[in-house]
């Protein structure tokens, strides 16, 4: 629970409670269960298991910050990593203790991550509202999880009046296009642009209704946790959402490639892996895989008018 962090898009981590229970294929390599239940043993992970509560002199760090922050004139982000937000589990005491942690916080952006954006309105009303500083985001790190995934995001970001609304790919397990996502009727729709935030039938008529679209996007590959060997993710992947976001404006940050790389970008021994489309990436170790995209460092981030005073 270091004060910095090497997360490519945030500064400091900083979490109310520890501990969570997995509920989709982008939680099998879960790092902070690997650290905090299997390393450390501080908590038990799952369904049964704790929500500890932090200590009291950690609370008091983010005061901190953001007092450095204002000293600055600058905005410092702040990612709880270990765990949901919006976890059903969690005492809604201790989240309405740390909404009002954020409130008081105003040269923070808090960039609340979860893998269940399906209770962050309720969960959110039951704290007293969304504090003006916080960021929105979901996981999606497949189709499937954005089709599920995204239209409460974005609903979400509407009622409670979010200013960002993101979503982080990683580990990035199978396509995504983010301007074609099943909605199952959502709002008499069929198919919702997530970049732009356009609603239509199936056959692209519009539907005259709309959500606000999403305002950043991270994508990275997996790497090794404990017994969890990462799964591969095809480069393509990368490039589609990538060239999906520069088609619409959207910020795009690229966090990593994993432990796997792109033959044609890092050479030398490694186990190779083959996609149906041909394309082949090589275990190389996430160090060497590094971070770049068809050799270009990829660092969108929102602009300072989504952020609170001060920008980032």
């Amino acid at each position: 629970m270091a004060e910095t962090t090497n997360i490519e898009w945030a500064d400091r981590t900083w979490s109310p409670w520890i501990g969570c229970t997995k509920i989709s294929p982008a939680c099998d390599g879960c790092y902070a269960e690997h650290l905090m239940d299997t390393r450390m043993g501080r908590v038990e992970w799952g369904p049964h298991g704790e929500r500890s509560r932090t200590s009291a002199g950690y609370w008091r760090k983010p005061l901190a910050w953001d007092r450095e922050a204002k000293a600055a004139g600058k905005t410092i982000t702040v990612f709880p990593s270990l765990c949901d937000p919006f976890d059903n589990r969690a005492d809604p005491a201790v989240r309405r203790d740390w909404f009002d942690l954020i409130r008081a916080t105003p040269n923070l952006l808090w960039l609340l991550l979860t893998k269940r954006p399906q209770n962050a309105v309720e969960m959110s009303e039951a704290a007293g509202g969304l504090p003006g500083n916080v960021a929105l985001g979901a996981t999606c790190e497949d189709q499937k999880r954005t089709n599920k995934n995204v239209p409460a995001l974005l609903v979400a970001k509407h009622t409670l009046g979010a200013k960002i609304a993101f979503l982080s790919c990683e580990p990035l397990l199978g396509p995504i296009d983010l301007t074609s996502i099943s909605t199952m009727w959502f709002r008499g729709a069929e198919v919702l642009n997530g970049l732009t935030g356009e609603l239509s039938g199936m056959f692209g008529d519009p539907c005259g209704t709309r959500l606000p679209g999403l305002d950043w996007i991270i994508t990275g590959g997996e790497t090794d946790q404990g017994q969890h060997r990462a799964r591969p993710t095809n480069p393509q992947w990368f490039r589609d959402i990538r060239d999906q976001c520069s088609a619409a404006g959207v910020p795009y940050l690229h966090k990593q490639n994993g432990e796997w790389a792109s033959v044609s970008e890092v050479e030398g021994p490694g186990e190779i892996y083959t996609f149906p489309d041909g394309r082949n990436v090589r275990r190389v170790g996430k160090r060497k895989a590094g971070r770049t995209l068809d050799g270009t460092t990829h660092d969108g981030f929102p602009t300072p008018g989504g952020l609170a005073e001060g920008g980032r």
